[in-house]
């Protein structure tokens, strides 16, 4: 067989085989150019096979080779690669291969796991590459390839470039990293899932302690949601839960990492925030957008959420602390009602397991006699005379004395038994009322879960039969989160209570859930304008008005009733009034009263109520009994706190403090305000913060910013989260450092 010497693909396989080493024996079959640099002379037979075994090999799509001189630059690259790439010699000859090939960093789907040098590195150090992913740098399409190579050096150890072998790798790849993406992420919502939450969490929570800086985590747990797989369906309920990772991502996806965890949790990792005031205006922004009702394969479908916020490292350090710091805030805010947030604090260890006692001893609270029924009057607005009664669920416990319902309702709904206490108010209430000396109506409330049980209608009927009870007395309130699943079955249980001949009422309008298309259906009577519209509705620049003003105006064109619930100040009185309520209900009337106190109200007949309380709005005060810290200069005092609230508070135990003394009030877990006395007597001072303080998302107040634990730790203490007496770590400071300047009021 002839060779013609001049032919071009004869010229560029004698190029490429003279390369030292091009065929000793690599992994999987490829050409690892191991050998040294000596050029092994051949006959043309063998000659003309070798050069079709590389055609064939190339050809197959096995791979392709490249080669560079000492400079790095390329001298070598195969003429089917240049094809199938579009690479004329222009661009590739002489150029350098680190122009030719970026590094693929994202590679691994998971970044913390990239630990891939620059191919810089290796061809600086002359090492070795294997395996190497990189990325073709001409092409706008993405071309990823694998690359290995050896340097290669002459008999007196001179470098003299590297010769290597590519693969393409693009499909592969792809293939890889949709394995990667299964493991790493939910595959129903597309976030990250609690894998990878895990992983991403650790890694970030290693790197900020070097580097002092923070890290929160939001715990989200929708409120709910079993209610809408139950009534619409499974398929529906996982159309949801795309929807609700929609709206996260709108709200969370530029700030911080969402994760599913699974069913109907999630996660948020937000970086480098630690200010409590800007968490808790995200965390209400994420409970109202969530809380909007989604429309669900052609269904409209309501829920809620819940979320518990921890921040690293003041509430834990690592990443398996942290997490539990986040899931008992979320117990918290689960615990006192819902549809609210809460942050970490150092009692709700406690707090966890006070619930879990409670837990139990709810389950035997009715039969133990320990529930009972108290009233609070609604009054016509017109002349303050009394319309009827709300009846409001009440737990005396035995060591505890009177429990909040919205612990101990949200309890009963977690341990399953909120349909057993709510059959049981209903013929309490029915029974009580027809005690009553006249026929006043009675307002009952009803949990979207009793409602929903399949028995509802005949727990109302058979109340009213054993009780004897005019139906048109009872009064159903109904908030609108029973809109969460099915509206016609809803809607049809609403119509045969109607049949029955009771009245519908529709309780806490406009907080959240509102959707103004199931009005047009709904045979409600009356619509309750929620306390958060009333409270502080008379400050400047407050638009709470407005917003009664548009609720009474739509009740009217529905030809309802209203009731402005929540009313406590006179200027909050005239406001409603002036706004069109047609009826008032709040402490500025009275407070809930027990039975045996409304029995005795009515048969005097005193039907007409005055109104009594505060002239004007301020803000909210707790009333409180708590020893707390008090630092004045390098002294601490221990004194009590009496009351507090946003702007100020009441303390007791120093006496004679003049006017605009200044302290500081340690209010346990690194939170520390500074204050200013303001009214002075004897031994008690009121004092104004400062800075305000901010809702812990429930009942609570706390600080925007604590003590940082890496001040703890660059004062020679080890890095750990804030204990209760986080100044004291941080001060080093006893009973007491120098001669105090006030003297303190004895127990």
């Amino acid at each position: 067989m002839h060779i013609d010497r001049d032919d071009g693909i004869f010229e560029r396989e004698r190029d490429l085989i003279a390369m030292p080493g091009l065929f000793s024996k690599g992994s999987k079959g490829v050409p690892d150019l191991t050998d040294d640099a000596s050029v092994i002379p051949i006959a043309e037979t063998d000659y003309i096979r070798r050069v079709e075994l590389l055609d064939s090999f190339e050809d197959a799509g096995l791979g392709w080779f490249w080669a560079t001189d000492h400079l790095g630059r390329v001298i070598y690259l195969s003429k089917n690669a240049k094809e199938k790439f579009g690479l004329p010699d222009a661009m590739v000859i002489g150029k350098p291969l680190t122009g030719l090939f970026i590094t693929d960093d994202a590679s691994m789907l998971d970044e913390d796991d990239v630990s891939t040098r620059p191919l810089a590195y290796y061809l600086g150090a002359r090492n070795s590459i294997t395996e190497m992913p990189v990325k073709l740098a001409s092409r706008r399409e993405e071309i990823f390839l694998e690359i290995a190579g050896k340097p290669q050096f002459d008999a007196r150890h001179r470098f003299l470039g590297y010769r290597g072998s590519a693969r393409d790798i693009t499909r592969s790849r792809e293939t890889r990293r949709d394995a990667q993406r299964l493991s790493l992420y939910d595959s129903l919502t597309g976030l990250s899932n609690r894998l990878r939450m895990g992983r991403r969490l650790e890694t970030m929570l290693k790197q900020y302690r070097n580097a002092k800086r923070v890290c929160a985590l939001i715990m989200l747990d929708l409120d709910r949601f079993k209610q809408v797989n139950d009534t619409l369906g499974h398929p529906a309920g996982d159309e949801l839960l795309k929807q609700v990772a929609a709206r996260l991502k709108q709200i969370c996806d530029t700030k911080g990492e969402i994760g599913r965890l699974g069913g109907d949790e999630f996660q948020i990792i937000l970086p480098d925030i630690d200010d409590r005031g800007e968490l808790g205006e995200l965390a209400a922004r994420l409970i109202q957008m969530l809380a909007q009702p989604y429309s669900v394969n052609g269904s409209r479908a309501t829920i809620g959420a819940s979320a518990g916020i921890a921040i690293a490292p003041y509430d834990g350090v690592n990443s398996e602390d942290l997490v539990k710091a986040a899931d008992l805030a979320l117990y918290a805010a689960k615990g006192g009602g819902r549809a609210q947030y809460r942050f970490y604090s150092s009692d709700l260890q406690e707090d966890a397991q006070s619930r879990r006692y409670l837990e139990e001893d709810l389950r035997d609270a009715i039969e133990r006699g320990e529930m009972l029924m108290h009233y609070q009057p609604i009054v016509k607005a017109r002349d303050y005379k009394l319309s009827g009664f709300e009846a409001l669920m009440r737990w005396d416990h035995p060591d505890r004395g009177f429990v909040s319902p919205e612990i101990f309702i949200s309890c009963a709904e977690d341990i399953g038994i909120i349909d057993k206490l709510g059959k049981w108010a209903l013929r309490k209430v029915c029974e009580q009322a027809q005690q009553w000396p006249m026929e006043l109506r009675v307002a009952v409330n009803v949990s979207p879960t009793q409602l929903n049980t399949g028995d509802f209608v005949q727990s109302v009927q058979m109340a009213l039969q054993q009780s004897g009870l005019d139906p048109n007395r009872l009064e159903l309130e109904i908030t609108e989160s029973v809109f969460a699943g099915d509206d016609e079955q809803t809607l049809k249980i609403f119509h045969e209570l109607k049949e029955l001949g009771v009245r519908l009422a529709l309780d806490d309008f406009g907080t959240g859930y509102s959707s103004m298309s199931y009005l047009r259906h709904a045979p409600f009577d009356k619509i309750k304008i929620d306390q958060s519209f009333v409270r502080g509705s008379t400050e400047k620049g407050n638009k709470n008005s407005a917003i009664v003003s548009a609720i009474v105006s739509l009740a009217e064109a529905l030809d309802m009733e209203t009731v402005a619930e929540g009313t406590e100040t006179h200027d909050e009185l005239e406001l409603v009034k002036a706004r069109g309520a047609s009826h008032i209900q709040g402490y500025i009337f009275s407070r809930p009263i027990s039975q045996q106190e409304a029995l005795g109200r009515l048969e005097k007949g005193d039907l007409a109520y005055e109104p009594r309380g505060p002239e004007r709005h301020r803000a909210e005060r707790q009333t409180v009994f708590r020893k707390i810290g008090l630092i004045h200069d390098d002294h601490r005092y221990r004194v009590t706190l009496r009351n507090i609230s946003k702007t100020g508070a009441r303390i007791e135990g120093l006496i004679d403090v003049p006017v605009g003394t200044k302290f500081v009030l340690d209010l346990g877990d690194g939170q520390l305000a500074v204050a200013t006395v303001r009214r002075s007597k004897k031994h008690t001072q009121g004092v104004e913060f400062e800075t305000s303080l901010i809702s812990d998302g429930a009942d609570g107040l706390c600080t925007r910013h604590r003590v940082s634990p890496y001040e703890i730790e660059a004062a020679g203490k080890p890095l750990t989260a804030l204990t209760r007496d986080a100044y004291g770590q941080l001060s080093g400071l006893g009973p007491g450092m120098s001669i105090p300047r006030f003297a303190e009021k004895s127990d």
